[in-house]
């Protein structure tokens, strides 16, 4: 992973983690850097994040396609769905800092929301695109 997609993590989690709403939604703080082993839904994970090279001639940059996973065991997905649509607020369009790298976009691509098969869980996935660039 590259520094800068580390950095967007960084960012993304502490946006997400300090606010109240968010919050309020999962019953904590409960936004995590991978799924928690012990931890009960709801809560907030980071997915995947896929990074390349899109620099111009005299310009060096990344894209990277951030995932976020919302997961929850409450009956229906009215839960995931309010949060999923809670971090689309939060991220979309969002200027968070990162160290060492400057953030050019980031933008909501879609949310996949669904039931987890042979599990009593709800799981939404909600990809971001985002375009770095070296400070």
């Amino acid at each position: 992973m590259s520094g800068a997609a580390t950095a967007l993590r960084k960012a993304v989690r502490a946006r997400l983690a300090s606010d109240a709403a968010l919050s309020a939604l999962l019953g904590g703080p409960k936004v995590h850097d991978e799924p928690p082993r012990a931890l009960p839904p709801p809560y907030v994970a980071l997915g995947d994040c896929e990074s390349r090279d899109v620099s111009g001639d005299d310009t060096p940059a990344e894209e990277h396609a951030l995932l976020v996973e919302v997961w929850s065991r409450e009956g229906g997905l009215s839960e995931t769905l309010k949060i999923s649509a809670r971090i689309v607020v939060l991220l979309d369009g969002a200027s968070l800092t990162l160290a060492g790298f400057r953030l050019a976009s980031l933008g909501w691509v879609f949310t996949d929301a669904g039931h987890v098969a042979e599990q009593a869980f709800r799981r939404a996935t909600l990809k971001f695109r985002a375009l770095t660039e070296p400070e």
